[in-house]
């Protein structure tokens, strides 16, 4: 079953389907055939979630006769429009992209880095399929794109085992890591290049875990104006879902809703030479396997 939050007649909504050419059904309806309280946003509907619920869910979306709502009649939003705290994200977490960046203004050393290296990111908020990528020149002129796949925890945990790990994942999305590679270089971090307003599109739906076969192996790509930039498996990383989750979770606790982006493949602007950055009008298609593709434009702020 997939997840998204959509505005439909002008209103935030969230909804649920198999075949998104069936339509979206809202959750309200669902949770309603269900008798039980329907969460008001994603964030409550992942803390809520269980096994159980999702295949309630499940049984009662294929069974019930619900009034849908068409793909095309909606605007997308990001899945979770405002994640409960700031995104974890992994640095150099596919060795390829390691290796790309070394000698680049950004590079810090340990070309396949012996322990993950993790860093945070701000979406307030998450931006959708569709959305604009807007940036101010006069704050940034070097733009980056990053395909990622992003893990969304689905049940609160500390110290989790490595064998416990996937039933702490609620589902997964697509992340675009935007960057801006002159900020990460001046601040000497990647906090503010990774935090700009609009800098995390995300979606176009939350693909929950049970669609997706554990370990987890998708094929993933990005490319910019139609040019293949990125292409990849999550297979391909240095430290998999199974490692960083539980890493993280040592003496800090996750809690339902978090998000983790994992890391992006070889690629990026950066790595070429002379650079790609992107440009005002560009058109950016993150694709992961099973999940769809997320599609945002590159606007500058006038």
């Amino acid at each position: 079953m997939y997840f998204v939050t959509f505005i439909y007649g002008g209103q935030e909504d969230i909804g649920a389907f198999e075949k998104i050419e069936a339509g979206i059904v809202r959750i309200g309806d669902i949770c309603s055939r269900l008798g039980i309280k329907a969460p008001d946003d994603m964030n409550e509907l992942i803390a809520m979630s269980s096994d159980e619920l999702i295949e309630d869910m499940r049984v009662a979306l294929r069974g019930g006769r619900f009034k849908t709502v068409s793909k095309d009649s909606v605007k997308l939003c990001a899945p979770v429009p405002y994640p409960r705290r700031n995104i974890i994200c992994l640095g150099k977490n596919y060795y390829e992209h390691a290796k790309e960046l070394e000698g680049t203004s950004i590079d810090r050393g340990n070309e396949r880095p012996e322990h993950p290296i993790y860093f945070s990111k701000i979406a307030d908020p998450a931006v959708g399929d569709g959305d604009d990528i807007i940036y101010d020149r006069s704050v940034t002129d070097e733009i980056d794109y990053e395909v990622e796949l992003a893990v969304i925890i689905g049940r609160d945990g500390m110290d989790i085992k490595p064998e416990d790990v996937e039933k702490h994942i609620f589902g997964y999305t697509i992340a675009n890591d935007v960057s801006a590679r002159d900020l990460q270089s001046s601040h000497k971090q990647w906090f503010r290049g990774k935090s700009l307003s609009t800098f995390c599109p995300m979606g176009p739906y939350i693909a929950h875990r049970s669609l997706i076969k554990y370990p987890v192996e998708l094929d993933l790509k990005c490319s910019v104006n139609g040019d293949l930039r990125q292409s990849s498996n999550t297979r391909d990383m240095i430290f998999d879902i199974e490692y960083i989750i539980s890493d993280i979770s040592r003496g800090m606790r996750l809690r339902a809703g978090d998000i983790i982006l994992t890391g992006t493949p070889s690629g990026v602007g950066l790595g070429f030479k002379p650079c790609k950055y992107l440009k005002p009008g560009d058109i950016v298609k993150c694709e992961i396997e099973k999940i769809g593709a997320l599609v945002n434009q590159v606007v500058e702020k006038k």
